[in-house]
């Protein structure tokens, strides 16, 4: 009976170790538009949806409105990266840490 209650503990822990199904916002190209309408609401429920320069609703270089919103999002990410590194590399330089040359 020992050896029973021992394996029913380890089946049972291992269900804490299981990947669990992670619900994620859909970010497909169709639907752009409700979709950036149904993040801001989740991101910000005060102010909601807001662009002043109504980049959501052009199109850029002949394109769809669909990968146009898909250009500015990958724009956004990679910008928003590069200021990260760039305070980063601001903070280190500022901290007297120097490459050697």
């Amino acid at each position: 009976t020992m050896k029973l209650a021992i394996l029913a503990a380890l089946a049972g822990s291992a269900t804490a170790f299981a990947p669990k199904e992670a619900s994620r916002t859909s970010t497909s190209l169709s639907g752009a538009m409700d979709d950036l309408k149904a993040i801001a609401a989740e991101s910000n429920p005060v102010l909601k949806f807001y662009d002043p320069l109504e980049l959501s609703s052009t199109t850029i270089w002949g394109n769809s409105n669909e990968a146009t919103i898909a250009w500015l999002r990958h724009a956004e990410i990679k910008h928003g990266r590069v200021a990260m590194a760039a305070f980063v590399g601001y903070i280190v330089q500022s901290n007297g840490i120097h490459f050697p040359w």
